[in-house]
């Protein structure tokens, strides 16, 4: 029974305590409170004689700054820096100050700045002065004077993040990309959560020639729900000028699948993803993306003039091999058209010449029931205008293989002065329309020749 006893009495006495203390926990919260109600009703009461009230004022503003109601803290400090003068015993250089930070916290760049001036000219090594009249001049786009005021600031705490960041971000816009990467570098140590550090530190890489290193830095970003779709888009360029399609295609798609993407980056992603699918022939795929940027923009870059181009390059697979196929594949098509060019002729081709990837002349020699002779054919590629230069270049080229005849075809058409060029002279010009009858009828006879060679 003792023990039991000895136990309820402690038990007893343990309540009696903790009622008591929380009875005069109580007691202080309600004595704070009051403080702090007397303070402005007190300072209320004085503004309401005299708006301008410097002790009241300060001991309101106090109270605003301290509650973080920002509106109320700047109107006040913002009083109380017009009295500075009158009263040289307020500290001006604290009212400034907050002044300035409320402002800033307001999203009121100009009165902020305007307070952290003249705070410096009293305090010039201050570090949160420094530090917010950097952050200011970023903003402003004067990244020479906000490398300046960050590198004081930084002067004061040299392990400040948000310092080093606005300095490395700074000089990273003036283009000094490798003192840029020094900065970022650090502050990504002290904030690894900073995604747009991470980002501009992949750019620094990227223009100081170190592509292996910026590659690395956008795909560990490409999922991230912020910084992704930026970081697919810069990757995916990266690896299309370095003729890496498949990779290109990976980053560009990645983008695409994001969710949250500002409509500026979705519409490029679409658009160089739609170049990527047009070089590696996969019009429809292209297609597809531009009709969607047309619905998005329908005057953004070249976008109109590719669907209309490559509308018809989906619908005829011989067109897409003459303008896009790879040289092997093109000149057999060149071949075809040559062999089924005359009926009821007998076609050998005696010689092919290759100029780059914008023509190619066939040499063949024709003999019919009625004639017999060399005959050249000039392929051109490319879909602008054949002028005149071109034209002549190709009768030359008659002249010393010695051929009969000329027959120059193109994607295009032919200038006026290249129309009057061959009037007299024995060349034929087969342009766009033409050429479409010719790839249509180079399927027929090789439908033809393969439905012979079944029987």
């Amino acid at each position: 029974m003792i023990p039991i006893l000895a136990a309820a009495i402690l038990l007893g006495v343990g309540a009696v305590i903790v009622m008591s203390f929380m009875g005069r926990a109580k007691g202080g919260g309600a004595k704070r409170v009051r403080g702090r109600d007397t303070v402005m009703r007190e300072a209320n009461k004085k503004l309401a004689q005299n708006p301008r009230d410097p002790e009241a004022l300060l001991a309101a503003g106090d109270i605003y700054f301290q509650e973080e109601t920002w509106d109320l803290a700047f109107t006040t400090y913002e009083t109380l820096t017009e009295l500075t003068s009158t009263y040289p015993t307020m500290d001006e250089f604290l009212i400034n100050q907050r002044c300035g930070l409320a402002a800033m916290k307001m999203d009121n760049p100009n009165e902020a700045y305007k307070s952290f001036v003249t705070a410096k000219a009293i305090k010039p090594d201050d570090f949160e002065t420094n530090y917010n009249l950097g952050s200011l001049e970023f903003q402003r786009k004067n990244y020479d004077k906000a490398v300046q005021f960050f590198q004081q600031a930084r002067l004061k705490d040299p392990e400040h993040a948000p310092t080093l960041r606005g300095l490395g971000h700074s000089l990273f816009k003036l283009k000094r990309y490798k003192d840029a990467l020094n900065f970022i570098r650090k502050a990504i140590d002290l904030a690894p959560e900073d995604k747009e550090s991470f980002y501009t530190l992949a750019e620094c890489y990227f223009e100081a020639n170190q592509t292996e290193q910026a590659l690395k830095i956008f795909a560990r970003l490409r999922t991230d729900p912020v910084m992704g779709p930026n970081a697919c888009l810069f990757s995916g360029t990266i690896n299309m000028n370095q003729h890496q399609p498949e990779k290109a295609v990976e980053d560009f798609e990645i983008g695409l699948r994001h969710e949250m993407i500002k409509p500026e980056i979705l519409i490029e992603l679409r658009y160089r993803l739609a170049t990527v699918y047009l070089k590696q022939q996969e019009i429809g795929k292209a297609l597809g993306l531009l009709r969607d940027i047309q619905a998005m923009n329908p005057s953004y870059k070249d976008v109109g003039a590719l669907i209309g181009r490559y509308q018809e390059l989906n619908a005829n697979k011989n067109l897409q091999i003459y303008l896009m196929a790879p040289q092997a594949d093109f000149i057999a098509l060149c071949r075809k058209i040559v062999l089924g060019y005359y009926q009821r002729a007998k076609i050998k081709i005696t010689n092919i010449a290759v100029q780059k990837n914008e023509w190619a002349d066939l040499l063949a020699e024709v003999d019919t029931s009625k004639w017999s002779d060399l005959v050249m054919f000039r392929f051109i590629r490319g879909q602008g205008a054949v002028g005149e230069l071109i034209v002549r270049d190709f009768h030359s080229h008659l002249k010393e293989v010695k051929a009969g005849k000329g027959i120059c075809i193109t994607p295009g058409a032919f200038s006026e002065e290249a129309k009057r060029y061959t009037e007299a002279r024995l060349i034929d010009l087969i342009d766009k329309t033409k050429l479409s009858a010719l790839l249509n009828a180079a399927d027929a006879r090789a439908a033809r020749m393969a439905a012979a060679a079944k029987k």
